[in-house]
């Protein structure tokens, strides 16, 4: 691990509010909290700023004046000097319904002239594999052959298998944007993609496949945090398992970053102007693979960091760079002529005039 400097804050930031929908159950609030949440909400508190959850319902923003906005969290006045918006999507099948009012709502605050550390295009390159494989694919270590394939009505008349001529089997089929390992299942067949996709029919989730790497792939998760390899989890699967995630009974550990892997993050951090984001490479027993890409990836708690140590260092190093990243906007706005105020959005143009 490369622990990163904290540096005096160079801004007035003093919340980070995390946009999630409020849709977890009580098993998974309490897991959650135990795991990161309230140790985000701790490192924030020590960095002198608040960490806090909220639903895409509980920010209002009153547009009623031409080229102004004034935005609440909860009823509380926040304005882009003070606050940012932690905003990626998720969508897990019970967190449908917020999918398009998550994404619209982020789009609101950057145009009122918040600071987004993911802002909404890197979180929907961010949410689909197959676009995140494709927006990253002059990765030096060369990203897992992938085929997208929706399932709709028409499913049944298998029209995507003319994508799969090429397909080595087993195979990997799982969801386009879900997470934590969530639907991952192995195909021995083109029948079961058959079987698979049907079955995703019924909840209209559009599927990746990908060639299988083998018993035993390793995940290596890297943290690159302003443009730097930070620190590296490394998740091994269960005997038998073709997933490594934690909730699929995956071991966890931090590790020294492979050199290969910090020279990746270098290129990674150039198509990625992002200050903090999560990089997940697979390792067959001889080679890497780029496997996807996690803009609010997790910081875990982990048995071999029972201090917690590491998971405080990676968490305080990550709002550090988003605090800095958050002054820089503002200096930027500020050199502009167009900086935020009270609540009032800057005058950005448009892409149009901008070009």
């Amino acid at each position: 691990m490369n622990p990163t400097p904290v540096r005096s804050a160079t801004g007035s930031l003093r919340r980070m509010c995390w946009i999630f929908p409020d849709r977890e159950s009580t098993r998974s609030t309490a897991s959650w909290h135990a795991m990161f949440w309230d140790l985000y909400a701790e490192v924030a508190e020590d960095l002198g700023m608040t960490w806090t959850r909220h639903s895409p319902d509980a920010v209002t923003v009153e547009g009623t004046q031409p080229g102004s906005a004034r935005v609440y969290v909860d009823g509380e006045p926040v304005t882009p000097r003070d606050t940012l918006f932690i905003t990626a999507l998720y969508s897990l099948p019970y967190q449908q319904p917020d999918i398009f009012n998550q994404y619209a709502l982020c789009t609101v605050l950057q145009q009122a002239g918040f600071y987004l550390p993911f802002p909404p295009e890197t979180s929907l390159i961010g949410n689909d594999k197959l676009a995140t494989l494709l927006h990253l694919g002059g990765s030096p270590i060369p990203p897992i052959p992938s085929v997208r394939i929706g399932t709709g009505r028409d499913v049944s008349k298998h029209l995507y298998e003319v994508a799969l001529g090429t397909m080595t089997y087993p195979a990997v089929v799982k969801p386009a944007g879900w997470c934590g390992g969530g639907g991952i299942n192995l195909a021995r067949s083109a029948g079961d993609i058959r079987g698979l996709a049907s079955l995703a029919q019924g909840g209209d989730t559009t599927l990746v496949v990908q060639p299988y790497l083998g018993d035993g792939t390793v995940d290596y998760r890297v943290y690159v945090i302003d443009g730097v390899a930070h620190a590296v989890l490394k998740r091994t699967p269960e005997p038998g398992s073709a997933v490594a995630n934690a909730s699929r009974g995956g071991a966890m550990e931090f590790v020294p970053v492979p050199e290969e892997l910090a020279k990746a993050a270098a290129y990674f951090a150039e198509r990625l102007s992002i200050p903090f984001f999560c990089v997940d490479f697979l390792h067959d027993g001889q080679r890497f693979w780029f496997s996807e890409l996690e803009p609010d990836g997790v910081i875990p708690h982990v048995p071999g960091d029972p201090d917690r140590q590491i998971q405080r260092d990676v968490t305080r190093a990550r709002f550090v760079a988003y605090r800095d990243a958050h002054a820089r906007h503002l200096a930027d706005a500020d050199a502009d002529g167009a900086g935020p105020g009270d609540g009032a959005a800057p005058a950005f143009a448009s892409p149009k005039e901008g070009s």
